[in-house]
């Protein structure tokens, strides 16, 4: 009879070579990503069901694809997120309605329990940020939730998008710059 770790190893073999991914290594990678690849969701689609649903497809799609990810070709957080980035893609076809960039449901989940006065001042703020976002363009906003929600660097964004860092860098800085104009001008002040 063979030993415990013989008959683990020999399953864990026999799961490579069929492609899936072991049960472990799967719980590392959502422990370590889902947060992330959540906030990312939530920044583009304004929708905390919604993104909870793109999620879990989102990881179905790493158990599925796990034998496709080559860490020559790319790091494993720019894959992930390049699934994730075509999962929102995929729902705002199936929905046939413009994305609209959102940070509140994050902020809902970020942010304690507010008095009244301090829930309309944050929503005040959220409408002012939703206002001036919306002045950006798609692939603007898209980077911007790249940077902020899913926590990418540059230089990973740039390889999920296929151009270079510097380019990255200067669509943020333009971004953020046309952020703060924006709000300026609307009489938005920052504390």
């Amino acid at each position: 009879m063979a030993p415990a770790n013989t008959a683990v190893y020999q399953n864990q073999k026999s799961h490579i070579q069929a492609g899936l991914m072991p049960t472990e290594q799967f719980a590392q990678i959502y422990d370590l990503y889902y947060k992330r690849v959540y906030k990312y969701i939530c920044y583009r689609i304004n929708n905390h069901y919604a993104a909870e649903d793109i999620c879990s497809h989102v990881f179905e799609a790493v158990i599925s694809k796990y034998h496709s990810f080559s860490s020559e070709k790319s790091k494993f957080e720019v894959w992930l997120f390049a699934i994730a980035r075509n999962a929102v893609t995929d729902y705002f076809r199936s929905q046939k309605k413009r994305a609209f960039f959102s940070l509140d449901s994050i902020l809902n989940m970020v942010v304690s329990k507010s008095s009244p006065e301090e829930i309309v001042i944050r929503d005040d703020n959220n409408r002012a940020l939703f206002t001036a976002l919306a002045k950006l363009s798609d692939k603007e906003r898209h980077i911007i939730a790249m940077k902020y929600a899913a926590g990418l660097k540059n230089s990973e964004i740039a390889d999920l998008l296929g151009v270079s860092d510097s380019n990255i860098g200067v669509v943020l800085y333009r971004s953020l710059k046309k952020l703060h104009k924006v709000l300026h001008i609307g009489g938005f002040i920052y504390d």
